[in-house]
């Protein structure tokens, strides 16, 4: 079994494991609030593109401002089909760190239940001395006292 320091030691690497795990995810988590809102942008800015060139072409409009409306459109769709990869990019990177987060929890958690095992045995084997020396104290007594 490993010694009381070296538990200790693999002890505090789980936890800072943990802790940057946990910072990773955090991080990525705010990733996937970033694409989302950008994409919610690019969504309502394309909305809005759309009426106003509705409302152009109601008022009359010129071929050539009907083609550069319907190429910034285009290029408006990529833009958001983009942040839609963008999106499920972040989301599947926020699993991963999810997964490594919660795997680096597994470890400090199996740790920390070895270390309180440990404490436990150590705590047992010194109330079983404590015993045997008052049972030895009482015996003295007790032959003494004859």
């Amino acid at each position: 079994m490993a010694s009381k320091a070296q538990l200790e030691t693999l002890m505090d690497l789980a936890r800072r494991e943990t802790d940057d795990a946990a910072k990773r995810l955090g991080a990525s988590l705010k990733a996937v609030d970033e694409a989302k809102q950008k994409h919610q942008m690019l969504v309502g800015y394309r909305e809005e593109y759309a009426k106003r060139f509705e409302a152009a072409q109601q008022a009359g409009i010129t071929p050539m401002a009907y083609r550069n409306f319907q190429a910034f459109m285009e290029k408006l769709d990529v833009a958001v089909k983009g942040q839609q990869d963008m999106i499920k990019h972040a989301e599947y990177r926020s699993e991963q760190e999810k997964a490594a987060w919660q795997a680096s929890e597994r470890k400090r958690m199996s740790y920390s239940t070895l270390n309180d095992r440990a404490d436990a045995e150590a705590l047992k084997l010194e109330n079983k001395r404590d015993q045997k020396q008052m049972d030895e104290h009482a015996a003295r007594q007790a032959y003494y006292k004859r």
